[in-house]
């Protein structure tokens, strides 16, 4: 990974570090976004640089678990070689019946980890219930995708419950019993409150992303959920950070659980990072100049507010682009088509607020640039987390004025 070796500012070579005074503050930073003034760009990048992975060697193969043959045999239609930190060190504990904390970054290998046990247990034993939740309708729309990709051909089935789309049909589909429910909290919690869904059936919970989850406010959804949730049970958390508030729900509900932490570095090595300087330029004009370059082949553009991404979707339409935009105001629709146009290249750009910054695993993306500032250093990271996946080089920029 490159160290600064070059800026994308017109005009200048290398950044001089020296020259920066500061965030320049605005409306969008003003005592509403209080943390976003606090934090340093050149000191986020040179941090996450100064980070690197070491190679994990696995002390297991696939074939040493004690997975359902047909479990390996959809691993190995997958592709997968070996496991990843997470699911070497996780996938025992849980096929042994254990609740487990797992503290991973985003891009580690976590949804294998607890679905091929979890899958495993379901055929064993077809009265078992398994309950996911995420924060996001994308990370439940992945995990939904997984799980088919790994049950394939078993005769187990799943529901998936978010907003944003048709209740009606999520209530027949669960009328069905379905072995495996992923959902959102707030779209769970809704279709317990309307008794069609029985969470006291469910004997197993994964909770996904618990630190976003928090992050978002669904303390008190979570809480209620899990309470409403069969006893003894089987209860896996994994969070990418371990702070009061998860400690805490961790205390409540896990029993004696087995901690796996794999949080070795928390940005991948193959990510490029670099600034981009605005020094009172039109940014807009500056992100022109960028994506007509060739490399520029499939971006992902952060943008603060869902106002932002909107203007900058409209400006970017009008310069010729092929962009569209997620945010929390689109439909689950039309942000399931969004993915789905970048994923296939039926376009070449994604605009996004944070919503799209954990969870999601689109393949090949070249480059992710921060057009405004994230609000924390852990905003950054699973930002930049988007690119560089999968054995491959990415890049990511970050616009500072």
């Amino acid at each position: 990974m490159r160290n600064f070796k070059r800026s994308y500012s017109r005009g200048s070579h290398r950044p001089n570090h020296r020259s920066y005074s500061g965030y320049r503050p605005n409306r969008y930073n003003s005592r509403r976004y209080k943390k976003t003034t606090t934090l340093d760009p050149l000191m986020l990048v040179k941090r996450a640089i100064n980070q690197t992975n070491q190679p994990y060697e696995p002390k297991y193969g696939f074939s040493d678990f004690d997975l359902d043959p047909k479990v390996k045999q959809n691993v190995a239609l997958r592709g997968f070689n070996e496991p990843t930190a997470i699911q070497d060190q996780a996938v025992i504990p849980i096929l042994e019946g254990r609740d487990l904390v797992g503290i991973a970054n985003t891009g580690t290998g976590k949804t294998a980890a607890f679905l091929l046990p979890l899958i495993t247990k379901v055929v064993r034993d077809r009265k078992q219930k398994v309950l996911i939740i995420t924060p996001t309708r994308e990370l439940a729309v992945q995990i939904q995708e997984e799980f088919k990709l790994f049950s394939l051909n078993m005769g187990i089935y799943s529901t998936l419950c978010i907003g944003g789309t048709s209740l009606s049909g999520q209530i027949r589909y669960l009328a069905r019993k379905p072995n495996f429910v992923i959902g959102t909290p707030g779209r769970i919690k809704d279709l317990a409150k309307r008794r069609v869904l029985k969470l006291t059936d469910y004997t197993n919970v994964v909770l996904d992303e618990v630190d976003r989850m928090l992050d978002m406010g669904f303390i008190h959804d979570i809480r209620h959920i899990v309470s409403m949730l069969s006893r003894p049970r089987q209860s896996l958390f994994f969070s990418a950070t371990v702070p009061k508030a998860t400690q805490v729900i961790m205390q409540e509900f896990l029993t004696d659980p087995v901690t796996v932490s794999v949080k070795t570095g928390v940005t991948c090595q193959n990510v490029d990072q670099d600034v981009v300087r605005v020094n009172g330029r039109s940014k807009i004009d500056l992100l022109h100049d960028l994506l007509i370059k060739p490399e520029f082949k499939k971006v992902l553009i952060f943008s603060r507010t869902k106002r932002g991404v909107d203007r900058l979707e409209s400006s970017l339409l009008k310069r010729g682009f092929k962009v569209i935009a997620i945010h929390g105001d689109k439909r689950q629709s039309q942000r399931l088509r969004a993915l789905k146009m970048l994923k296939s290249d039926k376009v070449q750009i994604l605009l996004a607020t944070d919503v799209a910054s954990r969870g999601l695993d689109i393949e090949n993306i070249t480059h992710v640039i921060n057009y405004d500032m994230p609000g924390t250093y852990d905003d950054y990271v699973h930002r930049i987390g988007r690119t560089g996946r999968a054995g491959k080089k990415g890049v990511a920029l970050t616009f500072i004025d």
